[in-house]
């Protein structure tokens, strides 16, 4: 089996606890990788690969993330979040016109210093390795693209003020680390105490499947996507023959004299199977399609 599979991952799992537990719905030797980290303490879009589809991750681009997440004012913690441990700063009250006023600080390309925290390495060490032994190192800040940033409310409960917003962002952001700043600009302090990931390049929430269901189930049909559910951005071509896919399935290039692309494209049977991505290199007589990545999946069916 291969293709992608859409998780909506349940507060409480590490993305590892989820990839083990899939695993045990498949054959020993199964590759499955997840496409970005989601904390523990966070849920919804986890995408999996399976198979084949762990060969095409680093074509997939820079995949565009969205979140719901909740910050608690007036308070830091030291994993940025509501699992740390939690130290009041400043309980005094933020208007909605205060917060309004400092989100755009927040919005285009920002940066972050990452978190203790976090899997970033320091001289061989994962930073939460450090951290976990009561140290805490100098780290290097790192720019972080924040495409829309939006106040979604802002309440009271007991002595605490809650904000929730709505973030879109490129990969590699911390939006507990968002949450931080925003506090810390603010005067008062904040930490966020729940996140929910929305959407994660191709895959959204409203199509991801119940990991309950899956493990409950099996992978049904619905829940394994083809290996170009992720690749709509790539221009694709299709060969016209058995002998090109043979060439081709072994890693050969041949003479194309369909479009022309720059950057990988998605190369295709006559009958719509991907069989790899591939190159359209120009040569001094006629371009070539030059294979870089074959399925191996791809191979059944055809006498290679």
């Amino acid at each position: 089996m291969h293709g992608f599979i859409n998780i909506n991952k349940p507060a409480g799992m590490t993305s590892f606890d989820v990839i083990r537990k899939i695993r045990k719905l498949f054959p020993r030797k199964t590759k499955i990788g997840h496409l970005g980290t989601l904390d523990p303490m966070a849920s919804g879009v986890l995408p999996l690969a399976v198979g084949d589809a762990t060969r095409l991750l680093s074509f997939l681009g820079e995949e565009t993330k969205s979140y719901l997440a909740s910050m608690v004012l007036g308070s830091i913690s030291d994993t940025q979040d509501a699992w740390g441990i939690i130290s009041p700063l400043d309980n005094h009250l933020v208007s909605q016109e205060e917060l309004l006023q400092v989100l755009p600080a927040f919005t285009g390309t920002i940066e972050q210093i990452p978190p203790m925290y976090s899997a970033v390495h320091h001289q061989g060490q994962r930073l939460y390795e450090l951290a976990r032994q009561g140290l805490e190192v100098e780290r290097t800040p790192r720019q972080v693209e924040i495409l829309a940033l939006e106040l979604l409310e802002l309440t009271r409960a007991e002595e605490a003020q809650q904000a929730r917003i709505r973030v879109v962002c490129a990969k590699g952001t911390y939006v507990r680390t968002l949450c931080h700043d925003i506090g810390a600009r603010l005067g008062t302090g904040a930490y966020m105490s729940e996140l929910l990931r929305t959407h994660s390049g191709a895959f959204s929430l409203d199509t991801a499947s119940s990991l309950d269901d899956i493990m409950g189930n099996g992978i049904r049909a619905q829940d394994l996507l083809p290996l170009d559910y992720p690749l709509s951005h790539l221009a694709s071509v299709y060969l016209s023959s058995l002998a090109e896919i043979k060439v081709l399935l072994h890693g050969g290039a041949i003479p194309w004299t369909g479009i022309l692309a720059d950057g990988p494209v998605c190369i295709y049977s006559p009958q719509h199977v991907l069989l790899g991505i591939g190159y359209i290199s120009p040569d001094k007589v006629e371009p070539l399609l030059k294979p870089v990545r074959v399925l191996a999946g791809s191979m059944t069916g055809f006498n290679t």
